[in-house]
This record gives structure tokens, C-alpha cells and sequence, in this order.
């Protein structure tokens, strides 16, 4: 048996230290990792094990952490296994994660029925990690039920996370009105559940408000394909006082239930599959042309030349690509 082989059967069999290395191995940027963790994926591929990938985003401050360690207890006690995938900014001079989160959920990190993985964004916009997706998968063959991908930040890119989970969540803080100005629609137009954090103590009354405000901004947004009546809504809780998070869950198995009905889901899953292929394919292109000397001397040569004005850049970019096929 191959070292791949037994890594495979230990992250199908929920080996804990196996599923931490097959991430190491499938986060590395060397070259022979990638091949050895594209072909440790393709060996799991045979268990066809799907998860309930939810998708969490939220404004500065309004207590993702938190909700994300009281929400997630809560599934482990219903005998849920949760993964948590926890996407920090990047240290721009050691490339590391700058907030840390495991160390936020330690009551969360604790329970044998969780696993929390805090991942570098590094350069990759969108709000997730360059290899989500890979980690989702193995989270999935390791056996688990739900998988919780905590997202950046608020951002017009952070849209990017809809396309590898299949419910969005947008957690806010209770504030006036003029909050909404503060949350771009893109994301707004995504999420399937927002859910207004912090509904307790003296917050209470302006959480409740927040929600009256933002449901009226539904309103006025058009109706989705695959929702539905009363999706996407807007909902007041506590992760605090874990008050409201049954309700949640409620509420994303009833949205979930419902796609997986009407085959919304299964029709999602396949384009996500597909957009996940094309992104390999340009992220391999880029690839080429930074390992290749030729090719990188032009880019740096033509780049050289649309900064001096002597090209645009459209006709240095369509000569790269000329070049390329030439390669090929």
C-alpha cells in the first residue's frame, strides 16, 4: 500500500491526525504535493460522501466566532459531526493567519465530535482559502455531517463562497437602518438566511428592529430560483445567550429539504463541480507561465511595455496567449 493509499484510508476511516495532514498536504504550493493530493482526493472519491456545506459571512464585530461555536455545539449534541473551516486574513509577511480562530472556540475545539480548521486567505480574494474546496472534500470522506466554511469578511468578492456551499448564511449586528447601506446587495442577493446576532440584553430591541428593517429590503428583492415561500428571511438570535439557533437549524433543513426535492440541489452541486473544474484549468495556466523561463521573461517584458505605454494591455495579453498555444 502506498503512503497515499493509507493516508486515504485513514481520513475515510474520521482519523483525525490523517484528515490534518491530507489539508497540509492538499494546502501545500509545491508541485509534487499537488500531484500527490490530487491523486489522495481521487482516491477518496470512491466514498461519495456529501456534506451539508453552509457558507458564513458577516460584518466586523458581529460575533462569527461565537455564533459559530455556540451553533455548532448545539448540532454536536444532536448528534451532527461538525467540521469548521475557518478562512483568516493572511500575514503578509509570513503568509500565516492573523485572528486564529480555533483559539476563539475553545469549547468548541474540545469536542470530539468537531474539528475546526483555521486556514490563511493568503492572496486569494473571495473570502476563502485557494484550497476550500479540496478541504471541504476531504472533510466530507472523513465522515462528517455538517461543514461550516466561515468566510473573511463582508466583501464584494466574498460571493465567491456561494459557489461551494450549498446555504449562505450573513450574520450582522443589530444597528438602524442606515446599516443596510453597509452591506453591499451582492452579498445581500446570495444569502438564504440573515440572521441578526446579539438579540439580548438591552441590544434586544434594536436587533428586533434590524430584522423588521432588513425584511422589508427582501421584499423588494426578486424572488430566487429554488426558494421557497418566505426564503431568504431574515431572523433575530443569540448565540450569546444560544437563544434562536434551533430555529436556524430549522430553518436550513427546511431550505435544504426543499432543494433536494424540487433537484435544485443536485443540479447546483453539478455546476459547482464544473466551476470548480474551470478554475483548476485557469489556475493552471497561470501556472504554466509563471514555471516556464520563456514565457515569464515575455510577461515581465511585456508588462515592462503596456507600464512604459509603448502596448495596451489587451494587445500584450492576446501576444502571452499566442505565444502559449505556440507552446501547446
Amino acid at each position: 500500500m502506498t503512503a497515499i493509499e493509507e493516508l486515504a484510508e485513514g481520513v475515510a476511516a474520521g482519523d483525525r491526525r490523517a484528515l490534518a495532514r491530507a489539508i497540509t498536504l492538499v494546502e501545500s504550493g509545491r508541485a509534487d504535493h499537488r500531484a500527490e493530493a490530487d491523486a489522495l482526493l481521487q482516491a477518496l472519491a470512491i466514498h461519495k460522501r456529501e456534506a451539508l456545506r453552509i457558507g458564513l459571512s458577516g460584518t466586523p464585530g458581529v460575533g462569527k466566532s461565537t455564533f459559530i461555536e455556540a451553533f455548532g455545539t448545539m448540532l454536536t449534541a444532536l448528534g451532527k459531526k461538525v467540521a469548521v473551516l475557518a478562512v483568516d486574513p493572511s500575514s503578509t509577511r509570513s503568509g500565516g493567519s492573523i485572528l486564529g480562530d480555533k483559539t476563539r472556540m475553545e469549547r468548541l475545539a474540545r469536542d470530539p465530535m468537531a474539528y475546526i480548521r483555521p486556514s490563511p486567505s493568503q492572496t486569494e480574494l473571495g473570502g476563502v482559502a485557494r484550497r476550500t474546496r479540496d478541504v471541504v472534500s476531504l472533510c466530507e470522506a472523513a465522515g462528517f455531517d455538517v461543514v461550516l466554511i466561515e468566510t473573511v469578511g463582508v466583501g464584494q468578492s466574498e460571493t465567491l463562497v456561494a459557489s461551494m456551499s450549498d446555504l449562505f448564511l450573513l450574520l450582522i449586528a443589530p444597528a438602524g437602518g442606515d446599516e443596510l447601506q453597509g452591506v453591499k446587495r451582492g452579498i445581500m442577493e446570495i444569502a438564504d438566511l440573515i440572521v441578526v446576532n446579539k438579540a439580548d440584553g438591552d441590544l434586544k430591541p434594536v436587533a428586533l428592529r434590524t430584522v423588521a428593517d432588513y425584511a422589508g429590503a427582501l421584499r423588494l428583492m426578486r424572488k430566487r430560483e429554488g426558494d421557497p415561500e418566505g426564503f431568504p428571511k431574515v431572523m433575530a438570535v443569540s448565540a450569546l445567550e444560544e437563544e434562536g439557533l434551533r430555529e436556524v437549524w430549522d430553518d436550513i433543513r427546511a431550505l435544504a429539504g426543499h432543494r433536494q426535492d424540487s433537484g435544485f440541489w443536485a443540479a447546483r452541486r453539478i455546476n459547482q463541480a464544473r466551476d470548480w473544474f474551470e478554475d483548476e484549468v485557469r489556475q493552471g495556466l497561470l501556472r504554466q507561465l509563471r514555471d516556464d523561463p520563456g514565457m515569464e521573461r515575455a510577461m515581465s517584458d511585456l508588462g515592462q511595455a503596456v507600464a512604459d505605454g509603448r502596448r495596451t494591455p489587451g494587445a500584450a495579453a492576446a501576444e502571452v496567449l499566442a505565444r502559449l498555444r505556440g507552446k501547446a
